[in-house]
């Protein structure tokens, strides 16, 4: 079972999440949890402990935190990734989300569609450069890496 079962979100250090971004992060954690592929590729020559796996993200001294442990709670590990590389795409995405919030309201469907567009690129150029710096720690699918970058977007600026 290659999947993320659960998820938590340490909070501890963060503002309170304004309205939207609780919701996107309810959305995010909802549709994660129904579809998800999440493996562990072995290394150096040690097993790979079974899934599912229970997630924890955090940010911890400037760095993205991946705690894993078992579905029955057993902790398996964790790993640290850089902000770094996320740190213009968050922004970006952001952005991008605050002009199709205000678009939505008063500009046509053409001009929103367009914003649209682009915030779905901004997203998924987070959720490559999110399967890239998983690589040889964790390997998802595209529709994964987009929902972590999600919940890293919320992380980064909750």
């Amino acid at each position: 079972m290659t999947r993320i079962c659960h998820i938590e979100i340490d909070e501890s250090g963060l503002a309170a999440p304004t309205a939207a971004i609780e919701q996107e992060r309810r959305v995010a954690i909802f549709d994660l949890l129904e579809d998800n592929s999440f493996t562990l590729p072995a290394r150096e020559g040690r097993e790979v402990p079974p899934g599912p796996y229970r997630l924890g993200l955090a940010i911890r001294e400037g760095r993205l935190v991946f705690s894993l442990a078992s579905e029955e709670g057993q902790k398996i590990g964790e790993f640290h990734l850089s902000l770094g590389p996320f740190r213009q795409v968050v922004k970006d995405y952001f952005q991008i989300c605050e002009s199709y919030f205000d678009a939505v309201k008063r500009l046509p469907p053409s001009q929103i569609e367009a914003i649209d567009m682009a915030r779905r690129g901004i997203h998924n150029e987070g959720a490559r450069t999110l399967q890239e710096r998983l690589g040889g720690k964790a390997e998802v699918d595209i529709d994964t890496a987009r929902r972590l970058f999600t919940l890293i977007c919320v992380l980064h600026w909750g």
